[in-house]
């Protein structure tokens, strides 16, 4: 059985599901996901240059209105539970939380006591902090110990 711990911070689409369950052909793979809910970590001016550069300005005109901290919680709950339930209903096995304190951390936790193969980063484009190295799987990499894949998220 193949490990992967999988970082998201919105719910998987069902193209996400079928990517991410299909990297490694027919070997088994098991999934610990790890929800990264909207923080203080997310710096909104970064988070609308990114919707700006690809074109999304309604979004960036909404940063303001997302929940983040503690009032975020309650939705990524949610969203790790969509999620977990669509990788189990495509045939996976697949436990996770919400990460509250230092994802980085936690993240490289998880893959000590796990003993993970790799480590897979799904979010959407965060063009800025890219091109700092700032984003989580530049930094993963370094932390972590294992492969880590950066793949970007796909909406319906």
């Amino acid at each position: 059985m193949f490990t992967s711990v999988l970082m998201i911070e919105k719910p998987l689409t069902s193209v996400d599901v079928e990517f991410v369950t299909t990297l490694h052909g027919d070997e088994g793979v098991s999934f610990i996901v790890l929800m990264q809910p909207r923080g203080d970590q997310a710096d909104v001016l970064l988070r609308a240059i990114d919707d700006v550069a690809m074109g999304e300005l309604k979004e960036a005109a909404r940063e303001g209105d997302e929940p983040e901290g503690k009032e975020a919680l309650g939705p990524a709950g949610l969203a790790l539970e969509h999620s977990l339930r669509a990788l189990r209903e495509a045939g996976c096995e697949a436990v996770g939380q919400v990460v509250e304190e230092h994802p980085l951390d936690k993240m490289r936790s998880v893959v000590e006591e796990s003993e993970a193969d790799e480590v897979i980063v799904l979010t959407a484009p965060h063009y800025v902090e890219e091109f700092f190295h700032r984003d989580w799987a530049s930094r993963a990499r370094h932390k972590v110990g294992v492969p880590v894949l950066k793949l970007f998220a796909h909406s319906e």
